[in-house]
C-alpha cells in the first residue's frame, strides 16, 4: 500500500510523514532524498551540477538503493551526506532535468514496488504515485510556514526574509516546467496551519480508518 503526501515546503510533510509510517508499521520514503543523492554523487565527481549532460551520465551510472531508511550509492550508506550547504545549494538543478526525474521516478517505484510505504514530495501524488491507495495534500499559509522556520532555526534570517524566500519558492515550485507543486484532484486536503502534528496525524489515520479499523 501506498500512502502519498504532497505539498508546499513547511507544511510538516516530512515530519508527518515518518509518524504516520511508525505508527501504522509502513516505511517512509522521501523522494527527495534520491535527487539529493544524485547530487552528492556528481559533486563528490568534481562535476559542474548546471551541466545536465554530465548530471544525466551520473545519475544514469550510479545504483541508489535505501538501506533501514538510509540512501545507499553504490552500496554505501551516504545519508548523512544528504543534506550538507553544497547538496542544499544544487540539488534544484539536479532534479530539474525531466530526464533525471525520469531515472528517479521508475528507481522509487521499483524499491516502493515490494513494501507498504509513506512517502511524501513535491509531485509524489501527481506524478511518482498517481495510483496511490491515499493522497493527502497538506497546506499551510505562506506566514505560518515562516513562523515555524524562525523557531527551528532563530538565528540568522528576519521573519521578512523567511517569508519572501518561503513565497518565492512557492512560486518557483508552481510554475517548474516537470514535477511542479499541485493539487491531484483526488487527493485529501489538510490545512495544517493551526493544527498540532499529532492533530493532522489523526486525521490521515481518520481517512484511512477502514483500513486500519
Amino acid at each position: 500500500m501506498t500512502v502519498a503526501i504532497d505539498g508546499p515546503a513547511g507544511c510538516g510533510k516530512s515530519t508527518i510523514a515518518k509518524l504516520i509510517a511508525k505508527r501504522l508499521g509502513f516505511y517512509f520514503l522521501n523522494t527527495g532524498s534520491f535527487y539529493r543523492a544524485v547530487t552528492y554523487a556528481h559533486l563528490q565527481k568534481g562535476l559542474d551540477p548546471r551541466d545536465r549532460e554530465s548530471v544525466l551520465k551520473t545519475a544514469s551510472s550510479i545504483t541508489i538503493t535505501v538501506d533501514h531508511g538510509n540512501i545507499c550509492i553504490d552500496g554505501v550508506d551516504v545519508e548523512d551526506k544528504l543534506h550538507g550547504p553544497d547538496v542544499d545549494l544544487n540539488a534544484s538543478y539536479v532534479s530539474s532535468d525531466p530526464r533525471v526525474r525520469e531515472i528517479i521516478t521508475d528507481r522509487v517505484r521499483t524499491i516502493a514496488s515490494d513494501m507498504d510505504i509513506v512517502t511524501e514530495g513535491r509531485d509524489t501524488t501527481t506524478v511518482i504515485f498517481p495510483d496511490a491507495e491515499y493522497k493527502f495534500y497538506f497546506d499551510a499559509s505562506s506566514t505560518v510556514r515562516a513562523e515555524r522556520r524562525i523557531k527551528q532555526h532563530p538565528e540568522g534570517q528576519t521573519f521578512e526574509e523567511v517569508l519572501r524566500l518561503i513565497e518565492q519558492r512557492d512560486e518557483n515550485d508552481r510554475n517548474k516546467e516537470v514535477g511542479a507543486l499541485k493539487r491531484a484532484k483526488d487527493a485529501v486536503y489538510i490545512d495544517t496551519s493551526y493544527l498540532t502534528i499529532e492533530q493532522v496525524c489523526e486525521k490521515v489515520v481518520s481517512v484511512m480508518g477502514k483500513d486500519f479499523a
